[in-house]
């Protein structure tokens, strides 16, 4: 394997502020299942709500495949005018305490996934990051009138409590967080994954309750601050929209209905819906046969 160090330049300034603060380090990269937009929407929530600046850059040149993912381009008359560019980058973060953290964002890398995981952590270690976290939705048949539902992994189980009823053994694709989870606890590093259960009929669309409520687990297992208020707004905005818009449909509320008495059910037994490992398997293929790839990777 060539030497990881030379996927990224750092800034070593900033290196130093972070020395000694032990932070948590979020990956949260697009291009895998997300939906409820709910892995891209809390990165992108996170930039916009805490200070911010770029502690690492990686070479994505050397991770991208460009024939797969294309640059957005506008042709204007005789020209081109403009090109998005991908930008794949650890920022280091200031929640509203003040506390530092940092967030792993940009498309997930198409090639060389060992020496790109031996880099983070590498740069994990090197920053004595105290755990590693990640974020996701997965489509689910609950009702977005209830509580979004979090199932919570980790790379020591004993981290994990109150989890809905889920399923025991289950084969699916993985993806780069994934790995990276799995390569931090073969290396004995704390990782984290919270992944919301998002109504199926909404995931290919943004929706905040499903951002706020996992952004809300992230906060609580690394010790955090964040300035929720506004997703909260917009998640009570979203909502308000739903109803709006599905006012007028005679099947929605039965679906709706059904699957309330579902969750109501099986939520005062202790359990939570659960799928068979076929059917899961293949919500999840059908999902990223069907999901477009972001394509703000602007830097």
């Amino acid at each position: 394997m060539l030497d990881p160090r030379l996927l990224y330049t750092l800034n070593p300034a900033l290196m130093e502020s972070v020395r000694g603060t032990r932070p948590a380090l979020l990956h949260l990269l697009d291009g895998y299942i997300d939906a409820g937009s709910v892995t891209h929407a809390a990165g992108r929530y996170l930039l916009e709500a805490c200070e911010h600046e770029v502690l690492v850059e990686f070479d994505h040149d050397q991770l991208h495949d460009y024939r797969s993912r294309r640059p957005q381009m506008v042709f204007d008359t005789n020209q081109w005018v403009s090109m998005t560019d991908f930008s794949l980058v650890i920022h280091r973060l200031l929640d509203a305490e003040g506390t530092p953290f940092l967030m792993l964002t940009g498309p997930e890398p198409d090639t060389q996934w060992n020496r790109a995981t031996a880099a983070v952590l590498g740069l994990a270690e090197r920053l004595d990051v105290s755990r590693l976290i990640t974020v996701s939705g997965v489509p689910m048949a609950v009702p977005h009138t209830r509580p979004t539902l979090v199932t919570a992994h980790a790379t020591d189980p004993h981290t994990i409590s109150g989890n809905p009823m889920w399923i025991d053994r289950v084969q699916l694709p993985g993806s780069f967080s994934h790995v990276l989870e799995f390569r931090a606890g073969e290396a004995g590093m704390l990782a984290q994954g919270f992944v919301a259960h998002v109504p199926h009929y909404l995931a290919q669309t943004t929706f905040p309750q499903a951002v706020e409520a996992v952004l809300r687990r992230v906060a609580d297992a690394a010790g955090l601050e964040f300035p929720l208020a506004e997703l909260s707004e917009r998640a009570a905005a979203n909502l308000a929209g739903i109803e709006s818009e599905t006012a007028e449909d005679a099947d929605f509320p039965a679906v709706v209905k059904a699957l309330e008495e579902q969750y109501d059910r099986l939520s005062s037994s202790g359990a939570a819906s659960v799928p068979s490992a076929e059917e899961i398997g293949a919500a999840v293929e059908q999902f990223l046969a069907e999901q477009d790839p972001p394509n703000d990777f602007r830097r």
